[in-house]
């Protein structure tokens, strides 16, 4: 984090910085915090969310009670730097009802979908293989769970072609559940192919 508190404007706020606070992994909003100059610089000290309750007057480490602590990634400001992003790894609920986000009980809605996904399959790999099919692939090897991408990869090809909606979609997330255990197995997550499309995308523009 090499985010200088010098640099933003907490005087437009009367001391106060508005922190949309995200998860790093699935991009779902988790929740709409403030921070003042000491909450910042615990939190980049720390490297743990730690905001300013405008409630209880103080500073409040995300997780003290609850144990719902969030380990900050990123701390990105606005262009006017007088608001904040606090992308974070959460390590439970983020709203104080026991849901993911305050906004709305949705868990990682639209594509944050594959990152809880990938997070199931990394839970699922230390399972036992007799009762688990993530960790029986995981453990067969790349190989094996190469071919079940291949097979996959048929079945959606076939289903697109002639197959009604509802058998192109299950296949087709058939074949996304098995590219990320496959990229699993060779110690990728989906972020690497995020970033081979965002490279191309640059190499595009010129």
């Amino acid at each position: 984090m090499t985010l200088d508190p010098d640099t933003l404007d907490f005087a437009k706020g009367g001391g106060l910085i508005p922190v949309v606070v995200q998860d790093a992994d699935t991009l779902q909003v988790l929740t709409l915090a403030y921070m003042d100059r000491a909450a910042l610089d615990e939190t980049i000290a720390s490297g743990e969310a730690t905001f300013f309750s405008r409630s209880r007057g103080g500073r409040w480490r995300k997780g003290e009670t609850s144990g719902n602590r969030q380990t900050v990634v990123t701390i990105t400001p606005d262009c006017d730097r007088d608001a904040l992003v606090l992308a974070v790894r959460p390590m439970g609920p983020a709203c104080h009802l026991n849901t993911t986000s305050c906004f709305g009980d949705a868990d990682a809605p639209g594509l944050g979908r594959i990152a809880r996904l990938e997070q199931t399959i990394a839970e699922r790999a230390a399972a036992d293989p007799a009762t688990s099919w993530t960790a029986r692939l995981l453990a067969e090897g790349p190989k094996r769970v190469a071919q079940k991408v291949g097979e996959e990869g048929v079945e959606t090809a076939l289903a697109g072609a002639a197959g009604p909606d509802e058998e192109v979609c299950s296949e087709a997330a058939d074949l996304i559940y098995h590219l990320l255990v496959l990229l699993r197995s060779r110690n990728l997550v989906f972020q690497n192919v995020l970033d081979v499309l965002a490279q191309r995308a640059e190499a595009a523009k010129h």
